[in-house]
């Protein structure tokens, strides 16, 4: 299908809050926190319903910005569900800190991301690794629970990370990401937990004390109802019309917009927190700061990203004859922005180009699905990967890393500064394991 492009290209100037909006995501928590924390709502809402209403008054076009929108609702509405679910759910691991113990729960962690999501795994799992190691906690625990948990692992499902569900509702299968990525997968959670296991044997602050006796080796689940919740807020994401026939849903410039699901998923939600125990809620200290924040942002993400995919098509409409992307440009380029931007916007942008670099377009849920089945699809592998991988190098390149840093600190672990993060972990660590993977799969 030739790419249809829905209005006249953009103004260069109408990018700007889209770009504006990501530097202040990057830049506000660590340049100017306190003035960042008390108007990043008010800005990221208004720079959203300014580009919207730019499209509405100006080019007389409803269909975009109703259609950013419906995603948004959609992504929320999951979100919503898992981080309720998730938070009142409490692990109470209390066994003997060994090397293989913690690989062995960092890995079953990186599956159960796949099912609840990196926010969600993030914040289940962080306090019970945390008091594993209560006696020998160092900071390389947590960037290594950052790296493996927080972001790699997500990598196999819609549900796992941001980026890929952005994906799923944009027409990417569901099972996709699971059968085209697991090598990927296998392959930096190995590399990664070996390296760990190294650090682990190098920390011998016990080895001459007996603590075996100040451990009950007994691992508790308290709130386990929530776990219901959590399987219905993952089942309610196939109540698609675009997969199932016959749902109710909005026709809406010939493209099916779901509302049942999204109506689904926030009434299990409310219900999930209304009968959560309050008991389970008050130990995870769970409160909504964080998935207001996500919320208000991605408000004006999904808004301002408008104009930023639809120059990048025409762009890449422009230049097609001479524009050629290559698995190598498309997993460092979405990597590099994945780094110091939020990788979810970052992986959209990039498809968009990808997609209409083949004629096809971004809007149209068809064009995504037959792209999937051509010889471009290791694009979308790379652009994939690299955004949810690249998402660990910086304490901003996504949400749960700033989370998990907050909660280690709570607990007393002095964690290292943004840029000792980088030149002390993420470089000498975590970059030569996305150098391998980018040799062993995108070197082409």
């Amino acid at each position: 299908m030739i790419l249809n492009i829905l209005v006249e290209t953009p103004p260069v100037w109408l990018v700007f809050p889209f770009v504006g909006l990501l530097l202040m995501i990057a830049t506000g928590p660590l340049l100017f926190p306190g003035i960042w924390h008390h108007y990043y709502k008010h800005i990221s809402v208004a720079l959203g319903i300014a580009v919207a209403l730019f499209y509405i008054l100006v080019q007389h076009n409803i269909a975009l910005p109703l259609e950013a929108l419906a995603e948004y609702i959609s992504f929320i509405s999951l979100l919503t569900i898992l981080f309720v679910a998730s938070g009142g759910i409490f692990i109470f691991a209390d066994i003997e800190s060994k090397p293989l113990t913690n690989v062995l729960f960092l890995f079953l962690a990186a599956i159960f991301t796949n099912i609840i999501g990196t926010t969600g795994a993030s914040v289940l799992f962080i306090r019970p690794f945390m008091r594993i190691n209560r006696y020998r906690l160092k900071p390389y625990h947590i960037v290594f629970f950052i790296f493996i948990v927080s972001n790699i692992g997500g990598l196999l499902t819609p549900i796992g990370d941001p980026p890929l569900f952005l994906g799923f509702l944009k027409g990417v299968p569901f099972s996709w990401t699971l059968i085209h990525l697991i090598l990927q997968w296998l392959v930096a959670i190995a590399v990664l937990l070996v390296i760990f296991y190294f650090f682990e044997r190098r920390n011998n602050i016990l080895d001459d004390i007996d603590v075996s006796g100040h451990y009950s080796n007994k691992i508790l689940v308290n709130g386990k109802r929530n776990f219901f919740w959590l399987g219905l807020g993952v089942a309610l994401v196939f109540l698609d019309p675009n997969i199932f026939e016959g749902l109710p849903h909005f026709e809406f410039h010939g493209k099916k917009i779901s509302y049942l699901r999204e109506l689904l998923q926030l009434s299990a939600a409310f219900f999930c927190y209304r009968y959560s125990s309050k008991n389970v809620l008050k130990s995870n200290h769970f409160d909504f700061e964080a998935m207001k924040e996500v919320a208000f942002l991605f408000f004006g993400i999904f808004l301002c990203m408008i104009p930023a995919l639809q120059s990048l098509e025409a762009y890449a409409q422009n230049h097609k004859d001479t524009l050629v992307l290559t698995p190598t440009f498309i997993y460092w380029s979405s990597g590099l922005f994945s780094s110091v931007l939020d990788n979810a916007p970052t992986y959209l942008n990039v498809l968009a180009l990808i997609l209409s670099n083949a004629n096809l377009s971004l809007h149209n849920i068809s064009d995504v699905q037959q792209f999937i089945h051509t010889d471009g699809v290791v694009l979308l592998e790379a652009v994939s990967v690299g955004a949810v991988f690249f998402g660990a190098m910086t304490y901003i390149g996504n949400g749960p890393n700033f989370m998990v840093k907050a909660i280690a600190e709570q607990a007393g672990v002095k964690m290292p500064g943004f840029g000792k993060y980088i030149w002390k972990y993420s470089l000498p660590i975590l970059l030569p394991v996305l150098v391998l993977v980018w040799l062993l799969f995108f070197a082409i």
